[in-house]
C-alpha cells in the first residue's frame, strides 16, 4: 500500500525555513528540509567548507594576541645587553636561583609553577605589584580628596581602606597570575597605546610615587593631594 506523508513546518516569523515536502511510497526522512534559527554573529568558515563560531574570546585574542615563540625569546636573551646581567652585575645561569636566563624565566617557555613566576626574578611581582601600586595611586589621590584622611588613616583608622584593599589584592593577583599558568606573559598582549611596556613603566613609577606618597604623609602628618592639590 502506498503511503503519503506530508511534512508541513509552522514558524514564527522572521525565522527562514524550507519548502513542504511531500514524497510517496518509501520517504527518506533525512530529505525533508527544517528550519533553521541563523548562524552566530560571529563565525568564520574552517577547512572544507565547514563554519565554526567564533567567540568572544577568541576575537579579543585575534585583535590583541601575538605568539612569542622559542626562537624570539633567544635571539632576545643573545642581543639584548640587559639580558646578559642582572642589576647586580650577576651573569645569569641555567638552574640558578637569581638571575635565571630569559628562555626559563619566562611564562612561554619556563616552567609554570607558582615558585618559578613568584620567584625574585618571576614574571608574576613586578607585574601584580606594578597593577597594585597603580590602582592604589589613582585611589589614594580621589579618596584623600575626598575624606581628607591619609592613606594609613584610611587603611588603619577608618578601617574601610582596609576591607577594599584585602578583597583586591587576591582579585588582581589571581587575574594576574592565570594567564602566566597558560604560558603567556603580558608581552603577549597590546592594543593600541596599551602595551606591556607601558604598563611596566607605568607601574614602577607607581610603586615609587605610592611608596613616596606614605613616606611624605608619615613626616607632614597631613594628605599630601588634599593639602598640596
Amino acid at each position: 500500500m502506498a503511503a503519503t506523508i506530508l511534512a508541513t513546518t509552522a514558524v514564527p516569523a522572521g525565522l527562514r525555513t524550507g519548502s513542504l515536502t511531500s514524497c510517496s511510497g518509501r520517504c527518506d526522512i533525512s530529505s525533508l528540509k527544517y528550519t533553521s534559527f541563523g548562524a552566530p554573529k560571529y563565525t568564520r568558515r574552517a577547512r572544507g567548507g565547514s563554519v565554526r563560531c567564533e567567540g568572544i574570546r577568541e576575537t579579543v585574542d585575534k585583535a590583541t594576541k601575538k605568539e612569542i615563540t622559542k626562537e624570539e625569546i633567544l635571539q632576545n636573551q643573545e642581543t639584548n645587553q640587559s639580558e646578559k646581567q642582572s642589576v647586580f652585575g650577576a651573569v645569569p645561569t641555567s638552574g640558578s636561583f637569581y638571575p635565571r636566563p630569559e628562555v626559563e624565566r619566562r611564562p612561554e617557555t619556563g616552567e609554570k609553577s607558582l615558585g618559578s613566576l613568584f620567584a625574585f626574578d618571576g614574571a608574576a611581582p613586578e607585574t601584580i605589584n606594578g597593577r597594585l601600586a597603580m590602582i592604589g595611586i589613582v585611589w589614594a589621590a580621589v579618596a584623600e580628596k575626598m575624606s581628607g584622611l591619609t592613606v594609613f588613616d584610611q587603611l588603619y583608622t577608618q578601617g574601610t581602606g582596609l576591607v577594599y584593599y584585602v578583597a583586591l589584592v587576591p582579585l588582581i593577583a589571581y587575574a594576574s597570575i592565570v594567564p602566566m599558568l597558560n604560558g603567556e606573559s603580558t608581552d603577549a598582549r597590546s592594543s593600541g597605546p596599551f602595551t606591556a611596556r607601558a604598563e611596566r613603566w607605568n607601574g614602577r613609577l607607581a610603586m615609587i610615587g605610592f611608596l613616596s606618597l606614605l613616606l611624605t604623609e608619615s613626616f607632614i602628618h597631613a594628605p599630601v593631594f588634599a593639602k598640596f592639590f
